[in-house]
């Protein structure tokens, strides 16, 4: 289906490839002595565009693109939508057989077009004149808002190679956005080892130690006015951005479930990091591993969630050895990339004595989720049950409460055994036979008696 906006967006992808064309032709003919319509590149006008009607016009307006930045931008959307503009660079130099090592040409895995770097984009832009070439350079620093908002990233380099030999590679959230004009999740895998983690369940579901709930709420109140706390009151210039918060407590007594609410309620998407994709044995490639997750979610207001997070951010190791002292300085750059994300972290384990207290010391709020007492369980059993099932008068909720110590999700999981059970039965009043056995079949995975 063809919507508005993909119309829109087209006509005004039309309109940029077509100016991109008409500079690339005109730098050719100027770097082989042809003769050209516009001697000076920049007298090639880039298109206008109405920012209410392509979600691409009001992009490279929001940004008030120069002209350099728009012809590098355009060259990193050339490859994903009209791929064949940049065939000429395919031409070979009759003095030596080879590619012309000028035009910057990179090789795909699978993709057989030219993939276009920061020299391709230098040479359309500067041809040979390297005090011009110099003079974009900052383009491709990290302190430069194509990196910074995650927008164009050079990949690709070896350490010895030179860096502006990196491929120009343009995150796909912008793709989708000043094309289709809709951003799709990002797919779980190797290159973004992240599950979205949602809940059908409503914030009066979650029943929590009153201490712990006001502590939650501190979370919520930061999501809700941090932005008119930093930028507003301008506490931003004695306030780093960001809120980390770490959740410990036995398995089961709703840190994950609070994240996705805490998602939930205040229109954020939480992403689950896997850390069994995060963390490798290889010297380097944890920290590799983790800055995919945080390059994919600068800018995006994701609440990122670290479960069992020991695992990563656990106590650092005395130094024995050569391979000890790097793991701790990882450790360090990982500790130090979490405090600088500009959204919220919350790292979930089950112990607090389990991680680092110089990290721990970094976190806005600590908070502990204590199993259940006894008037909050009781109030998880009566919120537990679906509205389409009864249970059996021989139940007394109030005395399976008090009877037995259990987390809120294994409650859960004994309501979910019982009602199996009752549906097996073909029936939709829940006994309490089934009841208690699923509340022992609950103690045993935990080790108890009872």
């Amino acid at each position: 289906m063809v919507t508005e906006t993909i119309k829109n967006n087209a006509d005004a992808l039309n309109l940029e490839l077509t100016w991109f064309a008409t500079v690339l032709d005109n730098r050719i003919k100027i770097y082989f002595g042809h003769e050209s319509e516009y001697p000076n590149l920049k007298d090639i006008v880039p298109p206008t565009h109405d920012e209410e009607t392509s979600t691409i016009g009001y992009f490279i307006n929001h940004y008030n693109m120069t002209f350099e930045e728009r012809l590098i931008f355009i060259l990193t959307l050339v490859p994903h939508i009209k791929p064949q503009l940049l065939d000429v660079f395919f031409t070979k130099n009759n003095n030596n057989e080879r590619d012309f090592t000028e035009f910057g040409r990179r090789d795909g895995y699978a993709y057989t077009g030219f993939l276009p770097t920061a020299e391709t984009a230098l040479f359309i832009l500067a041809g040979d004149n390297i005090e011009e070439r110099l003079s974009l350079y900052h383009i491709f620093d990290t302190s430069h808002y194509f990196y910074r908002h995650n927008i164009i990233t050079l990949e690709g380099t070896e350490s010895k190679e030179p860096y502006l030999n990196g491929f120009l590679n343009i995150s796909s959230e912008v793709i989708d956005f000043v094309t289709t004009g809709m951003v799709r999740e990002p797919l779980f895998g190797m290159e973004f080892p992240a599950k979205k983690i949602s809940t059908e369940r409503e914030w009066q579901d979650l029943v929590l130690d009153p201490f712990t709930m006001e502590q939650v709420l501190e979370i919520k109140a930061w999501i809700d006015y941090g932005h008119i706390l930093l930028e507003d009151l301008e506490l931003n210039k004695k306030i780093a951005p960001g809120f980390r918060a770490l959740f410990y407590g036995a398995p089961g007594t709703g840190k994950t479930f609070t994240a996705s609410l805490l998602g939930k309620v205040t229109n954020r998407d939480v992403y689950r990091i896997d850390l069994s994709m995060i963390i490798s044995k290889y010297i380097g490639e944890t920290e590799k591993n983790l800055e995919k997750v945080f390059r994919k979610a600068e800018n995006k207001e994701w609440i990122l969630f670290f479960d069992e997070a020991d695992a990563l951010f656990g106590k650092r190791t005395n130094v024995n050895d050569a391979h000890d002292r790097f793991a701790n300085q990882e450790v360090s750059y990982l500790l130090q990339r979490v405090e600088d994300y500009p959204g919220v972290v919350i790292l979930a384990s089950n112990m607090k004595s389990n991680l680092d207290e110089a990290f721990t010391r970094r976190f806005q709020t600590v908070i502990h989720f204590p199993m259940p007492s006894v008037s909050e369980r009781l109030l998880i059993w009566q919120n537990a049950f679906s509205s389409k099932t009864e249970l059996h008068e021989e139940i007394d909720l109030k005395e399976i409460a008090e009877a037995y110590q259990l987390s809120g999700g294994a409650i859960m999981n004994v309501v979910r055994y019982a009602t199996l059970m009752t549906l097996r039965n073909n029936s939709t009043v829940i006994g309490k036979k089934d009841l208690i056995a699923g509340i022992r079949r609950e103690i045993k995975k935990e080790g108890r008696t009872g």
